[in-house]
């Protein structure tokens, strides 16, 4: 992949972002993930690659566009796989609550886990526990491991949960250590990246969540470094034998970093549509302007970088709210 694919793929985060910011707080997420769906699809085709779409809003019959298959940008090269996720996050922006993104991670073809639409098992720490974990440890013993790599008390460690009732065992087991619980509504790929960057101050992420986020979590991950492992979680045999039909022979099999994302070479972006851990989300300024910050990356060369762009809105009639 060439390099100036990473901020080709910036502006297409960005354009998703700041077409469903315009429904933030509105209450209809619908409305929102749509509009960041249309948008990010639009601004695909000017980016110069050969991308099929292996994590996107559903089979070809469920959605109009960005579903699995489909064929993006206008380029016979580089030839990759596309995960997007146009609004991760469409409970938040409907509430107005933190933490929703516009997210894509490429990789070269046949490098993401075509992971399909359903619950996965995940856990993911930073660089100075990747290697050392492992899924059906004792959290008790995660959660030393992570004191002693992260050189804290336990008592001092945070541990992001998806706040579900599937989880309260979890919750109940981590806090039985001393350590500090961090729960959340919705979003789960910026809880796991969190654990990447020191400046949020999390250690672990732990749970059961979608599948698709899963892959796109794991290629930000390895981007910075960090690490991931994870577990199908079929509801049943309809479910089960999709996995199998994956190429998953044990659909229960423990997915290891470089099951769920292949190779050196993966970008990842993000741009912040409501304000969060990670990024600002979007400001609608004066003057008919728009500022939005973005995280890209990639595992390549190891560069992460923030992007803070200012944008005129007035020429883009897609992102006008009807």
């Amino acid at each position: 992949m060439e390099r100036e694919l990473a901020m080709e793929i910036v502006r297409v985060t960005e354009v998703a972002a700041l077409a469903s910011a315009r429904w933030m707080g509105r209450g209809d997420k619908i409305a929102a993930d749509q509009a960041a769906t249309t948008a990010m699809r639009a601004m695909f085709d000017s980016v110069s690659m050969k991308g099929t779409v292996v994590i996107g809003e559903g089979e070809m019959d469920e959605a109009p566009m960005l579903y699995i298959g489909e064929r993006l940008g206008h380029a016979e090269s580089p030839e990759v796989d596309v995960a997007v996720d146009p609004l991760e996050g469409t409970n938040l922006v409907a509430k107005g609550y933190d933490n929703a993104l516009s997210v894509v991670a490429i990789a070269d073809r046949g490098n993401l886990l075509h992971a399909p639409d359903m619950y996965m098992e995940k856990i993911a720490v930073g660089p100075r526990a990747a290697g050392r974990i492992h899924i059906d440890d004792p959290i008790e013993h995660t959660l030393k491991i992570l004191a002693q790599v992260n050189n804290k008390n336990v008592n001092d460690l945070t541990v992001m949960i998806l706040e579900r009732e599937r989880h309260k065992h979890i919750i109940e087991e981590v806090r039985k250590t001393g350590a500090r619980v961090r729960l959340f509504s919705d979003g789960d790929v910026g809880a796991a990246i969190s654990t990447a960057l020191d400046e949020t101050g999390i250690d672990l992420f732990v749970g059961i969540g979608g599948a698709p986020e899963g892959v796109i979590s794991a290629a930000a991950l390895k981007c910075l470094g960090g690490d991931m492992q994870a577990r199908l979680v079929p509801s049943d045999d309809k479910e089960y034998r999709r996995c199998v039909d994956m190429g998953l022979k044990d659909p229960r099999q423990i997915l290891m970093m470089d099951d769920l994302v292949k190779g050196d070479d993966t970008i990842f972006a993000a741009t912040g549509v409501t304000n969060g851990e990670l990024l600002k989300g979007v400001r609608f300024l004066s003057n008919e302007r728009a500022e939005t910050h973005t995280l890209v990356m990639r595992s390549k060369t190891g560069t992460v970088r923030f992007v803070k762009a200012t944008h005129y809105l007035p020429q883009k009639p897609h992102l006008v709210l009807k």
